[in-house]
């Protein structure tokens, strides 16, 4: 076997074989086939595809090149856990694993951190004080057996080969391809060990997947490998053209969360944490839980708090705030129609929020804070957004995005909001 003859077949459009995936997977990851060599492949595979088997055996070669967890011997619950296929001000996953874990099922969920203008949920939660997102598997399953939910860092035995072509596709311009996608994110959540899963597959101007169709195409084609590969699975498609709820960044959307479980917090989020916790609830065979029954009666923010302790952070500490703001005022009375969550993620990315490179800090209270939601009125002056950052230098260039990020229609205009969840694929 050898790399250019796997390279010229895809190039070609022909089909993989099962044993040049195998090979090429496990070369690649014990450094015999180089980055530039991947890098082609992956290019190859974004211009040309891969079919169902080719996808299948993708994902399980990745599995195969580290270890695989399994839960079902260890745990008396049920595992559910989701993955978001990345947006703006989605802080979701900050409620919605306690509020299962309330409800009887163990969530198992491994999260990962923000690249470009999409937040990640690590860097959310490290800036609670004392946080950690490292856990070893022993680790893992004591906070998991112990609280019902664990929010952490894969490990590095988990599908190595995924974490060095991750890195390589965010830096060849391969992020986008479909199977390379699918493949990336199911090898993960099936090495996990997880029972069950659901996917919150994003879509609109925020998102990766841009149209309808692709996210379709991407949801059924992680939807199919779930269940060939024995893990109930099943997707929604959620809009994300305006962010969720009112705040873009890291400790800002942690505080947001914080509300939620308090039961209050912006409807949209509570919406699709509920949606979100029904779908997983209902794959853990745990169909007559009442996910909203526990966040009013508080049960949620208890499991919150304990896995939060449980993992070293203090769920009483004072969050980080921004040294810095700069309010963004409204330029007219009227109707918001739009606000765009590209623009958003970009502002906040560009403020301090999010990272260019995997290594890069990243500012705990920088972010963007929205007074208004696409429906609302607003009145000319008022407050539309606050930036917040430690280095004020950075305003001018966050406010670049922001100049067409949004629109304001004439006072009377009727407006419809869009649905959140806008599809189901299973």
């Amino acid at each position: 076997m050898d790399v250019i003859s796997v390279i010229r077949t895809k190039r070609d459009k022909g089909e993989l074989s099962p044993e040049q995936i195998d090979w090429v997977i496990d070369a690649y990851t014990r450094g015999e086939v180089a980055d530039e060599q991947m890098s082609a492949l992956a290019m190859a595979i974004l211009l040309n595809g891969m079919n169902r088997d080719e996808i299948a055996r993708w994902t399980a070669a990745m599995i195969a090149s580290g270890e695989r967890m399994d839960f079902s011997s260890s745990l008396s619950r049920p595992t559910a856990d989701k993955h978001s296929t990345g947006g703006v001000g989605d802080k979701i996953t900050l409620p919605l694993a306690p509020l299962v874990a309330a409800c009887g099922a163990a969530v198992p969920q491994l999260s990962g951190r923000g690249l470009g203008h999409t937040g990640g949920t690590l860097d959310k939660l490290e800036s609670i004080p004392g946080w950690r997102a490292l856990l070893s598997n022993e680790e893992m399953l004591s906070v998991l057996d112990g609280t019902g939910a664990v929010i952490c860092a894969a490990g590095d035995g988990l599908a190595p080969a995924d974490k060095k072509l991750y890195a390589l596709r965010d830096v060849t311009g391969t992020v986008e391809a479909i199977p390379l996608i699918a493949s990336s994110i199911m090898s993960k959540k099936i090495a996990e060990g997880t029972g069950s899963l659901v996917l919150d597959v994003k879509v609109g101007s925020g998102a990766f997947m841009k149209t309808i169709e692709d996210a379709r195409e991407l949801a059924s084609t992680m939807v199919a490998l779930g269940k060939d590969s024995g893990v109930r699975t099943a997707a929604l498609l959620t809009d994300m053209s305006t962010p969720l709820g009112l705040t873009a960044g890291n400790a800002l959307e942690v505080r947001e969360s914080v509300e939620v479980l308090a039961g209050g917090g912006p409807a949209d989020v509570v919406e699709l944490t509920l949606a979100l916790a029904r779908e997983m609830l209902d794959a853990a065979g745990l169909k007559d839980a009442d996910p909203a029954k526990a966040l009013a009666d508080g049960s949620a923010m208890d499991v919150w708090r304990r896995m939060i302790a449980a993992q070293g952070g203090d769920p009483d500490a004072a969050l980080p705030v921004a040294r810095e703001q700069h309010v963004v005022m409204a330029p007219a009375t009227g109707v918001l129609t739009r606000l765009d969550a590209y623009d958003i993620g970009v502002a906040a990315w560009r403020l301090g929020a999010g990272r260019a490179r995997k290594e890069d800090p990243v500012q705990a209270g920088a972010g963007v804070e929205m007074h208004a939601k696409p429906g609302d009125t607003v009145t000319a002056g008022q407050p539309l957004l606050t930036l917040h950052t430690d280095t004020p230098e950075k305003f001018d260039y966050a406010l670049k995005s922001l100049e067409s990020s949004f629109d304001i229609a004439p006072e009377g205009t009727s407006f419809t909001r869009k649905p959140i969840v806008l599809d189901r694929i299973a």
